[in-house]
């Protein structure tokens, strides 16, 4: 099976190349110097050539903040770029998953958001992963829409190596505890896009480590698990402003996982274990 891998440089377009290719797929993945979504021409040149069977569209303009102040671009990548991938892919026949967010909702619920509620997104950043969400609907005939949250893994910066990296600079730090939601390991997203794509139980899917916490909690876990003394203090999103809102509650209920037979995501808490050992495993400075 031949797979294209969009964003192929990013943390999670890493670690899809690096498991498609452990189990034998034919594997083209492409970082941004090498395929500009935003090119239609471009776009869909490559993949006629390729002519894969799937399509994994990684790439994304994810700088939630600037995005505030660049909606042209944010709009263009997220929401145009994932609209000339899903026309390239539908033209040769290829199945497309296209990896959306939490932040296409606005976190007012105290129910974990199933894959039916209804969307209501507050950044520019949610807005246009959610248009490249419609884009997809739109024009594709066999997608996977794949939402995840709060993704870390060993490429690319994240919120677990942002923590170790503070701890060795500092004795204590301030972390918000009225953010909840659902961390998620690349490596666990990975295998479950790799189940997803060999069957045709298409539809939209939300995909992140089983259980919740907050930011806070995400925090002190780290360092448990770590061994690592330092002070965390919980503050309130209102300490920390930034330019664009965060959804307070984005809890996940994995609805389409369940009720389509696929497997249980492991827990956060065991996913955060594994990622630390593979990393003081390999001894990787932060």
């Amino acid at each position: 099976m031949k797979v294209v891998v969009t964003g192929a440089k990013g943390q999670l377009g890493t670690d899809l190349v690096h498991l498609l290719a452990d189990k034998e797929y034919e594997v083209y993945g492409y970082r941004r110097e090498e395929l500009d979504i935003t090119n239609f021409d471009q776009v869909t040149q490559v993949i006629r050539k390729v002519n894969p069977d799937v399509v994994i569209h990684a790439a994304a303009y994810t700088k939630v903040d600037l995005a505030e102040s660049e909606p042209d671009q944010a709009f263009l990548i997220n929401a145009y770029g994932t609209r000339n991938v899903a026309v390239a892919s539908e033209a040769v026949g290829a199945k497309l998953v296209y990896i959306s967010t939490d932040y296409v909702f606005d976190g007012t619920a105290n129910v974990p958001y199933n894959e039916f509620a209804p969307t209501n997104p507050l950044s520019v950043y949610g807005k246009s992963k959610l248009a490249g969400e419609q884009f997809v609907r739109d024009l594709h005939s066999k997608f996977f829409i794949v939402r995840t949250s709060w993704v870390y893994g060993k490429h690319g910066n994240n919120f677990v190596k942002t923590m170790l990296k503070l701890a060795q600079e500092r004795d204590e730090l301030m972390v918000v505890q009225d953010q909840v939601g659902c961390p998620t390991y690349t490596v666990d997203l990975a295998n479950c896009i790799l189940e997803l794509i060999q069957t045709q139980k298409y539809g939209v899917y939300h995909v992140s480590n089983s259980g919740h916490c907050s930011w806070y909690e995400f925090a002190k876990a780290i360092f448990e698990e770590t061994g690592i003394e330092v002070k965390v203090n919980p503050c309130t999103t209102k300490d920390f402003p930034r330019p664009a809102p965060r959804p307070a509650y984005s809890v996940f209920d994995h609805m389409s996982l369940r009720i389509n037979g696929f497997k249980k995501m492991p827990d956060w808490r065991e996913s955060l274990k594994s990622f630390l050992k593979s990393v003081n495993h390999i001894s990787e400075k932060f």
